[in-house]
């Protein structure tokens, strides 16, 4: 998951070598930690939140598919 991930979010950024995923466990719960360059941030979260929206998701889809809850966080 954290390479999907990784992989979607560099294909909508400008700077696809600042993009980092790191992933946390947590009672159960697979925590998605975001982080891109600071101009990128409104790339990844998009109009009205709608790409982020997407995101979630994209990433809560892959997750059920394997079993797991997982939840998505945008650092910025």
């Amino acid at each position: 998951m954290k390479e999907f991930l990784e992989y979607i979010a560099k294909q909508l950024v400008d700077q696809p070598d600042s993009v980092s995923v790191e992933e946390e466990n947590q009672e159960g719960k697979t925590i998605l930690k975001l982080k891109v360059a600071q101009p990128d941030v409104g790339k990844i979260i998009g109009k009205k939140g709608r790409t982020a929206f997407g995101l979630r998701t994209l990433v809560a889809a892959v997750g059920k598919k394997a079993g797991k809850k997982v939840i998505l966080e945008i650092l910025d």
